[in-house]
């Protein structure tokens, strides 16, 4: 089971494994137990720092849900075979992928593995078969996508079992909520994770008079209920009834245990509609 809000790690690779294990165990005490990978952050090399960090505490191990992502190639010193930044979803890329994870990870199974990408060249088949072999094998329990559009999705879900659909989502970036992503998510059973949930910082930093006044008025609902503009924003996504999970990003533990706050309040009707209409500038049709 996926855990209401999730530690994002994509920007964990300047840290050592010691602070990782201290964020990690920060995670877990404030009920904040799925962790976000993919195999090419940091450089590809966030999944080990991530193991390494394990290897401190073993037990933690068996309290906590990794999700990790393949498809990707980038051109990068640590994978020199690459040539062009490409995708990727072919049964030998996924299975060393996958196969790689678990030993960075220092896991013996992943909770969930996702395709990062849409691939203009996937092969349904092949994947499908892939992920069920993979299942068979117990290397992966769960397999999601990441950034399929309901149509992408709905292809490849035909052949498999789909769980997540990881989606850029935040009052920065309404679209999911009309592309017919929410929608699909919430018929299907399907975990929407909302990746970028603050803008990737924007709110905090962008002065244009249409985001400052998002911001205001994030500020006058969260007053309301006594939270941060963050965690009023991580509250509009954990109201929506798809049951949208944001994606932190922070390398901070006191930001992490904030947002764990959040995971039991729902925002009242009218307030989660004066935050899309301040995020889109304009009342609803």
């Amino acid at each position: 089971m996926i855990s209401k809000i999730v530690t994002g790690v994509w920007n964990w690779g300047d840290l050592t494994p010691q602070q990782i294990n201290e964020l990690i165990l920060r995670s877990v005490e404030s009920g904040i137990t799925t962790f976000d990978h993919a195999d090419i952050y940091g450089g590809y090399t966030i999944e080990k720092l991530f193991g390494d960090a394990l290897a401190l505490s073993p037990d933690l191990k068996d309290k906590i849900q990794i999700v990790t992502k393949c498809g990707i190639k980038l051109i990068h010193p640590n994978r020199p075979q690459h040539t062009i930044k490409s995708y990727d979803t072919s049964r030998q890329h996924i299975v060393g992928s996958v196969d790689k994870s678990l030993q960075n990870l220092n896991v013996d199974v992943l909770d969930y593995l996702l395709i990062h990408r849409p691939d203009p060249l996937m092969n349904i088949n092949e994947v499908s078969d892939t992920i069920n072999d993979l299942k068979k094998e117990g290397k992966i329990k769960e397999f999601g996508v990441s950034n399929f559009l309901p149509h992408q999705l709905e292809m490849l879900k035909s052949k498999t079992d789909i769980k997540i659909n990881q989606i850029e989502i935040s009052p920065l970036k309404t679209s999911a909520l009309y592309d017919g992503s929410l929608d699909q998510c919430q018929q299907c059973g399907i975990t929407p994770m909302a990746w970028s949930p603050l803008g990737n910082g924007r709110i905090f930093t962008a002065q244009d008079e249409k985001t400052l006044h998002l911001k205001n008025t994030l500020s006058q609902v969260g007053e309301k209920y006594d939270l941060a503009i963050d965690q009023t924003i991580f509250a509009w996504h954990l109201t929506h009834p798809a049951r949208i999970t944001p994606i932190l990003g922070t390398t901070k533990a006191e930001r992490i245990e904030g947002a764990a706050k959040v995971m039991s309040i729902q925002l009242e009707k009218e307030d989660w509609f004066k935050i899309l209409e301040a995020a889109e500038g304009n009342e609803v049709p």
